[in-house]
This record gives C-alpha cells, sequence and structure tokens, in this order.
C-alpha cells in the first residue's frame, strides 16, 4: 500500500473543529489570530481573523480585521478571505476587500492541508514583501470598517 492510500481524509467538521480548537487557544507570536464569526453557525463557515500590522512596513501600528468564508467544499476548496479594514494591498482589490486569488500564490495553488492559520501567516509575510511593505495606506479616517454583505455581525456577550 502506497503511501497516498494510507492517508487519512479528515472529515470537514472534524477538520474546521481543528483550526476552532487551534485558533482560541492563541498561536505563534500573537501577531495573528482568527475564530469562528457565529457561535451558532453549525456549518462553521463564517470566521474572522486578525493580523498585527509588521514592525518597519506601511501597516505596522494597525490592526486588520478579515473575514474567512469556508465554502461546503472547504478544504478541498480555499475560503474566500476578504480584509473588513481599509489596505493597500497587491492582492487585495482596494473597492472590496477581497484577497484576489489570482495574485495571491496560496489561494490559486491551494492544497487541503492549508489552514486559515496559514493564510493570515502567509498575508502577513506578503505585507512585508518589497512590493507591499512601503505602500501608501489609506488615511486614518478612512478606517472603518466595510460593511458586512450579510448584514450587521452577531456578538456573544461571555
Amino acid at each position: 500500500m502506497s503511501s497516498e492510500e494510507a492517508k487519512v481524509v479528515v472529515p470537514r467538521n472534524f477538520r474546521l473543529l481543528e483550526e476552532l480548537e487551534r485558533g482560541e487557544k492563541g498561536i505563534g507570536d500573537g501577531t495573528v489570530s482568527y475564530g469562528m464569526d457565529d457561535a451558532d453557525d453549525i456549518y462553521m463557515q463564517s470566521w474572522t481573523g486578525t493580523i498585527l500590522g509588521p514592525h518597519n512596513t506601511a501597516y505596522e501600528g494597525k490592526i486588520f480585521q478579515l473575514k474567512l468564508f469556508c465554502g461546503k467544499e472547504y478544504p478541498e476548496s480555499p475560503p474566500t478571505v476578504r480584509f473588513q479594514t481599509r489596505i493597500n494591498m497587491a492582492c487585495v482589490n482596494p473597492e472590496t476587500g477581497v484577497v484576489e486569488p489570482s495574485l495571491f500564490p496560496m489561494l490559486a495553488n491551494w492544497r487541503r492541508e492549508y489552514t486559515m492559520e496559514d493564510i493570515l501567516i502567509k498575508l502577513k509575510k506578503e505585507m512585508m514583501t518589497s512590493h507591499n511593505r512601503k505602500l501608501a495606506q489609506p488615511p486614518e479616517g478612512t478606517e472603518e470598517a466595510r460593511p458586512d454583505p450579510k448584514g450587521p455581525a452577531k456578538c456573544c456577550v461571555m
């Protein structure tokens, strides 16, 4: 039996539960984080992510909020990723905030083993690349979050 045949495919919900647990525990150096957007979403489709702008870049000192949407085909297909905070970055549509798969290789060349954490870390690294790090960012007055097309976000009381 080859190693390909021996590979166990984890069902979607188990995979998302693993990602949720990792996100809730806090990851890495604390400059990226993520979690579920709506605890009542039984399909675990809607997620939020946060990236702290890296030092020595035009993004430094800013907190970037993102929405990640994991469709029914996730993790076979990548989630859609959209910055809610306005950002000037080569792979992000300036009007919608959507991370364009054609301009962000991780989404274009998606592999099942990639995670939402991987996407956030890669986006942070992308902020530090030579063609992004010095890009002028939207003025402070335009920092309000983009409206969510599904309506206002629900929040939970702890």
